[in-house]
This record gives C-alpha cells, sequence and structure tokens, in this order.
C-alpha cells in the first residue's frame, strides 16, 4: 500500500514524496528506495515521479478505509520546522 503528497520544498516549492507500507517480511533499504525510482520513472513523466519515498509500517486510515493524506502533509510540515530530515 502506498500513498503520494505534495511535500513542501524550499527550493522547487513542492515535490513528490510517496509513503510505503511493506509487506511482512520485506525491509526497507537504499536498495529498495533506488529500485522503486528505477521503476517508476519508467511509468511516470519526471515530474510527476516521487523524489523522496519513506518507509511506514502503516499509513493513516479513516474508519471507512480511506488514506488521509492530510495527516501526512502535516507530519512533513512539522518535519521542516523542527529542522528534521527524516
Amino acid at each position: 500500500m502506498a500513498a503520494v503528497i505534495g511535500k513542501p520544498d524550499k527550493v522547487r516549492t513542492e515535490v513528490v514524496k510517496a509513503f510505503v507500507v511493506l509487506n511482512a517480511g520485506v525491509s526497507g533499504s537504499e536498495d529498495l528506495t533506488r529500485e522503486i525510482h528505477e521503476f517508476v520513472k519508467t511509468c511516470l513523466a519526471a515530474h510527476e515521479y516521487p523524489r523522496e519515498i519513506e518507509f511506514l509500517s502503516e499509513l493513516p486510515m479513516t474508519s471507512t478505509g480511506e488514506i488521509i493524506r492530510g495527516e501526512l502533509r502535516k507530519k512533513e510540515i512539522r518535519k521542516m520546522q523542527d529542522g528534521s530530515t527524516v
């Protein structure tokens, strides 16, 4: 499962960031991130593919099963305000 948001960025105004929940037994790594980047680049235009990928154990969901992207955006804004990088 995955969700994609527009993350605020100081240089580009906004960048595409993907949040990915991996299947059991699969762990996130630099190699997996690179593999996802390369695969998505073949399917999407250059401005559409995610510049950043973050692996999560779960995504915020509503009671009806929809992803709450606003919560992911707020998390990224808080990180920027706190000066965190990841």
